[in-house]
């Protein structure tokens, strides 16, 4: 019999001394960033999400074996375990499998069968079930009636009838929708499903969870709906034995199908379509999310956040590299006349005064008015470009607790311009303060288990957090939390103790577990000692320091690129194999001396900085256009080409092949070449392609 460890490496195609390794670490306390990161050589490089996968497998798989040790003590009890069902129960690989298992033998509620054998009728049920005699047709007919209600509870807890049923209805079935008599559904939301069929065996995720959402709403009516003579016709064959016996037995097969094992199977085929429909929606939103997540920051750049409005003002924030708050104001452009010349002026003084390298426009409501408005004051100064960023969620942030603790002298709504102008700055360390459901980047995000939501969320922002690393001296609180290793107390700790100088400071503010999970990725960028400027781990200095001064190299030096070109000529494999090192450490290690704090988010796309506004009069058919992808759902992909909405590039037009998930295609934050497809001018809504148009 295989082991638990042998079963998760088996399922994953892994070898199972990695998948050990990985169960023991994690039983002593490491989190998935520092194994990730820190443990590559004991794991064989699994990265975070092959981790975090094998934690699942694990808890599932003693959760499976758990409820198969207490199946066979259930059925045991009862004196009815037999060789072939405790290796049934032995092989069954799910806990579908284990309750379809134990089905027969549960307790039931008073039922016509069960009356029927109180009353004595279970011997002649047994009798005609076995088909080993002429079917006793001049038995008496309230007798026949009673074993037949017998023998449909026995078709209806048989494993196997059960699984040609529900296989015949996965591969042959339609699920069905219809609008309902007398429901109202104003805005037309779900008109698409008011006669709507799709083959279970191929029908979406999100269609499954539309058409589920109009049925919670009273909306639509669903149906998985198959051909029972077809259905019936395979079951006799399966069953029936006697020609004899084939009239009754038909009648009650007929009998358990739609009362009893139909219906139960038909919610069971929507649960697992519901719960992959919910899988795929939450592992889509992670996606997103982590691609929102590691957006290139504008690192070094001065920001005038711009945070658009029409009755209550434009709000402005003016920060300086570091996000510091340098000035805030509200403009009223869009009152009159009076009111836009006295804007114009406060903008020009603001951008003369502070000179911020960039505008950051939030896109809501009077975005499109505003970016006109920005593009023609910044042509007085032609070293300031604007930016269309994203303000999902900053209302949120700016009414929350947090908020008003860091900025409790501000209006909610100058709160909401400055996290608009960080998020542009640095969106990982604005973005962590902000419940990301809130960030317009799910799809069927309040249909999906919350729990595993948020667990799935959780994950994707630790992963983040933990591969861009922190300065530990400048870190928010919500930073910090998603830090390997740091709780709530230990980040109250970092907080007294600030300014942190070195490394070795932080071993007396936490605990020996949490300074070991944590302490590679806080980051000291101007200590006292240059390695904790690093992602290198203080249980690596002393080879780190050994390597440098075998080459006569100074840790002092590592940013100049006469130090970095000293590193391009030395065998990472050769320095790991002389120093008695592993091997992906030692590349670490190089990468890191090299790249001091090296920051991933540094290689992917900039944000795109304009000098002009774009209008939907503007477009023509077959125009290529630069945009940013706001959104990717499981039908296309949202990319902002600097109009007031954004154009949508459907999943048909992503590609010159088919295209099964858009994700395979585009990333939220990726900086994307689009043409212009189609233009609804009335309705303000742009169709874009990812491919150019054939001339």
């Amino acid at each position: 019999m295989q082991t638990m460890t042998q079963q998760i490496a088996g399922s994953m195609g892994l070898k199972e001394g990695q998948v050990a390794a990985v169960l023991e670490l994690l039983e002593g306390g490491a989190t998935i960033p520092f194994i990730a990161r820190y443990r590559k050589e004991v794991t064989g490089r699994l990265d975070e999400d092959q981790l975090r996968r094998i934690q699942q497998v694990h808890a599932y798989t003693l959760g499976l074996q758990a409820r198969k040790e207490s199946v066979r003590e259930l059925i045991g009890e009862k004196g009815l375990m037999t060789p072939e069902l405790d290796t049934a129960l032995k092989e069954a690989k799910t806990l579908a499998e284990v309750e379809e298992l134990y089905r027969p033998f549960k307790e039931k509620r008073k039922t016509k069968a069960t009356q029927a054998i109180a009353d004595g009728h279970g011997p002649l049920a047994d009798r005609i079930l076995a088909q080993d005699r002429p079917f006793p047709a001049d038995e008496d007919p309230s007798a026949l009636q009673a074993a037949g209600w017998i023998v449909a509870e026995k078709f209806s807890d048989d494993p196997k009838i059960r699984e040609t049923v529900k296989n015949f209805l996965e591969k042959t079935g339609v699920m069905e929708s219809k609008k309902k008599k007398d429901a109202v559904d104003e805005k037309g939301v779900y008109e698409m499903y008011y006669d709507f069929a799709d083959p279970v065996r191929k029908i979406p995720g999100h269609r499954v969870l539309a058409m589920e959402r109009g049925e919670k709403e009273k909306i639509l009516s669903i149906a998985l709906e198959f051909d029972y003579p077809a259905l019936e016709q395979r079951l006799a064959r399966q069953i029936i034995r006697r020609p004899d016996a084939a009239s009754w037995l038909s009648a009650v097969m007929h009998d358990a199908l739609v009362r009893l094992i139909v219906p139960s199977v038909r919610r069971q085929i929507r649960s697992e379509l519901r719960e992959k429909a919910c899988n795929a929606a939450i592992a889509g939103f992670s996606v997103n999310l982590e691609n929102m997540l590691m957006t290139r920051p504008l690192k070094g750049k001065s920001v005038l956040a711009w945070d658009p409005g029409y009755v209550h003002g434009c709000k402005l924030a003016m920060l300086d590299p570091s996000g510091n708050l340098l000035a805030t104001d509200v403009v009223y452009p869009f009152r009159g006349k009076g009111q836009e010349a006295q804007a114009i002026r406060r903008t020009r003084e603001l951008l003369t005064e502070y000179r911020p390298d960039v505008v950051v426009i939030g896109n809501g409501t009077a975005s499109r008015e505003s970016e006109a408005l920005v593009a023609d004051i910044i042509r007085e100064f032609p070293e300031i470009s604007y930016v269309i960023g994203s303000e999902a969620g900053a209302s949120v942030y700016s009414a929350s607790q947090l908020a008003k603790e860091e900025f409790p002298d501000l209006a909610v709504e100058t709160r909401s311009a400055v996290s608009i102008g960080r998020r542009g700055q640095d969106p990982l360390s604005e973005l962590v303060k902000i419940d990301p459901k809130s960030l317009g980047i799910g799809e069927y995000q309040h249909d999906v288990p919350q729990k595993q939501l948020k667990e799935a969320l959780d994950f994707v922002t630790d992963k983040a957090v933990n591969r861009v690393g922190t300065d530990v001296n400048t870190a928010s609180p919500s930073l910090l939390m998603h830090v390997s290793g740091l709780t709530k107390t230990q980040i109250s700790r970092i907080l007294r103790a600030r300014p942190i100088r070195t490394r070795t400071q932080l071993e007396s503010v936490l605990t020996p577990k949490a300074y070991e999970q944590a302490v590679g990725f806080l980051r000291i960028p101007d200590g006292v000692e240059p390695l904790d400027a690093t992602g290198i781990h203080p249980e690596s200095y002393g080879f780190a320091r050994q390597f440098l001064q075998d080459h006569g190299l100074d840790a002092a030096d590592m940013r100049s690129q006469a130090f970095r070109d000293s590193l391009k000529r030395i065998n990472p494999v050769q320095e790991a194999r002389r120093l008695g090192v592993g091997t992906d450490t030692m590349i670490d290690i190089i990468r890191e001396l090299r790249n001091p704090g090296l920051d991933p988010r540094d290689s992917l796309d900039a944000p795109v900085l304009k000098k002009d506004v774009l209008s939907i009069e503007d477009l023509v058919p077959g125009m290529e256009l630069q945009g940013t992808v706001r959104n990717v759902t499981s039908f296309g992909a949202f990319v902002d080409i600097g109009l007031h909405d954004d154009g949508l590039v459907h999943i048909s037009r992503m590609a010159d092949h088919f295209v099964k998930d858009p994700r395979e295609i585009a990333a939220t934050g990726q900086i994307v070449k689009v043409w212009v497809h189609d233009i609804d001018r009335k309705r303000g809504r742009v169709g874009l392609s990812l491919t150019a148009p054939k001339r």
